[in-house]
């Protein structure tokens, strides 16, 4: 646990009765919590469960129906961002705020000097910067570029900026979703010396064996009340994910795969086109039916650019790619009629079509098969009849088929992600759970985001497919989730990858060294 425990420490930040409607959605219904000096919260909850909308209340994004907020004794000006910086209150976001051609300086200065101001303090404010990062063990070159920077190094700039205005309430949104085991680590040790100096820390993530360790207290949200307060200290993470969901959620554990079949597809000597940040650079692989193999690494080293390739959207500039007996080629439609099925990385600009309702996200992919289109005409009937089919099998929940895909919560829009990919008409366009299980399965961070219950079925349904037969690539930051559902695992750095080995030979510090370029091409 981080230390020291808050025991009497006064309290800096309060909520009373915080209530928040959206029509006739209650998000927010009747909370209230307090955060003690020196404290660290986890604030859990499932996708919907109310906990984005009470950061946003907090931090001025919203304004709420009802109750009050006070920091450090003084009413919290509702609907204002300035007032909540200028009351110390900072957050650091899940997806960083940085300017990659601007210096670390220039980007924590950013905001903080009035536009009419002559010139720039910018000695004074270097001094500043170095003041405290050196009081808070957050070790930063002023000067270097941030796209320079490591995550875990951007991160600790996002972290610097919040300081650098002040702030003394410091809100952490899945601080460790893109780190390695080591920069996550590194992580802890900064958030025990800033409670050691008084500092209070809001922690948001799903991650619950890591809420348990640096935290003190836990709230759990549902449904948009709160349903559980208690010390971390005797808590067990089955505990906090019964609270979350209303009851026990059974996690897949490491199991092998029954049968491996041929090879499905294979890279040899892969590289895309120089120059792009996210490439690939001599990438070989074989995927196998029956298999899953988990590629680990920080976001950016190539898994866009890997799963863009196998989804037929990117084409290499050299090396082979094989599909079956054929060169993939790119191109989605020729894929998804050979039995290839994607999930997205970004499901809201990628994954949906926001606007469209969800029968017709549904049948995106094959709306122009015979199933569901003859002679340029939709066959509604059968699309949506399938859409339903769909809803039903994989228990999307939000408003039925005509609903906007947009309205749906994140784990809803992945299952209806995967419900899309996995479950194919069959040649009659009659639709059936099963009836054709895809070759190949393209998972690129096929959890990220979601609540516990939302990661178990979606990790169940992917292993239910590859015991069916299909081979499944898990492209994820989820050093867990690589961990668990992968029979082999490579690790991807500036677009190069390990061999694939199976999962036994590696370990959490093996990967992490191997994120972090230290790994050779084997596992340590």
């Amino acid at each position: 646990m981080t230390s020291p425990a808050p025991g009497l420490r006064p309290t800096v930040l309060r909520l009373d009765g915080i209530t928040k409607r959206f029509g006739p959605l209650v998000a927010n219904d009747g909370i209230s919590l307090a955060l003690a000096e020196g404290e660290v919260l986890a604030l859990l909850g499932e996708n919907g469960a109310g906990k984005s909308t009470l950061v946003s209340i907090l931090f001025g994004h919203y304004v709420a129906d009802a109750g009050q907020i006070e920091a450090f004794g003084q009413p919290l000006p509702p609907g204002n961002p300035r007032a909540a910086l200028a009351a110390g209150i900072g957050m650091v976001h899940q997806h960083f705020t940085l300017a990659d051609n601007l210096s670390v300086l220039d980007n924590v200065l950013m905001g903080t000097e009035s536009l009419w101001r002559w010139r720039s303090n910018k000695a004074g404010a270097r001094q500043r910067l170095l003041d405290v990062a050196g009081r808070f063990g957050l070790p930063v070159v002023p000067e270097a570029l941030v796209g320079s920077l490591s995550v875990g190094e951007r991160q600790r700039v996002e972290i610097l900026k919040a300081l650098y205005r002040g702030a003394r309430i410091l809100i952490l949104d899945e601080p460790t979703a893109v780190l390695t085991p080591q920069e996550s680590e590194a992580l802890f040790a900064t958030l025990a010396q800033m409670v050691a100096q008084g500092l209070s820390i809001i922690f948001i993530s799903h991650k619950l064996a890591e809420v348990l360790r640096v935290s003190h207290r836990v709230a759990v949200l549902r449904q948009g009340r709160l349903v559980a307060e208690a010390p971390a200290a005797g808590t067990t993470p089955a505990q906090l994910a019964q609270w979350m969901v209303g009851h026990a959620v059974a996690a897949p554990g490491r199991r092998p795969s029954p049968r491996v079949g041929e090879v499905v597809c294979e890279l040899a000597g892969v590289s895309t086109p120089a120059g792009a940040r996210d490439r690939l650079d001599k990438v070989s692989l074989r995927l196998h039916a029956g298999e899953i193999v988990a590629i680990a690494g920080v976001s950016g080293n190539g898994q866009v650019a890997l799963a863009d390739l196998l989804c037929g959207v990117r084409r290499a500039s050299a090396g082979d790619v094989v599909l079956g007996r054929q060169a993939l080629a790119a191109d989605p439609a020729w894929l998804v009629a050979r039995g290839v099925a994607r999930i997205p990385e970004d499901r809201h600009a990628v994954g949906v079509v926001g606007d469209l309702p969800v029968w017709e996200n549904a049948v995106a992919e094959r709306l122009r098969t015979p199933a569901f289109s003859r002679a340029l005409w939709v066959r509604r009937g059968a699309a949506r009849r399938h859409a339903q089919r769909v809803i039903e099998a994989f228990d999307v929940r939000g408003g039925g088929p005509f609903a906007a895909a947009r309205s749906l919560s994140g784990g809803n829009m992945q299952k209806l992600i995967l419900g899309r990919a996995l479950m194919a008409p069959d040649d009659g366009g009659a639709p059936q759970r099963g009836g054709k299980t895809p070759s190949l399965i393209v998972a690129h961070q096929p959890t990220w985001g979601l609540d516990i219950g939302a990661v178990a079925y979606v990790q169940q349904q992917l292993l239910a497919a590859r015991d069916a037969g299909a081979a499944v690539l898990v492209i994820s930051d989820d050093l867990e989730e690589v961990m668990t559902l992968g029979d082999r695992i490579a690790v991807m750095h500036q677009g190069r990858l390990t061999e694939a080995l199976p999962a036994e030979v590696w370990t959490r510090e093996s990967i992490g060294l191997a994120m972090a370029g230290h790994g050779g091409d084997h596992a340590a």
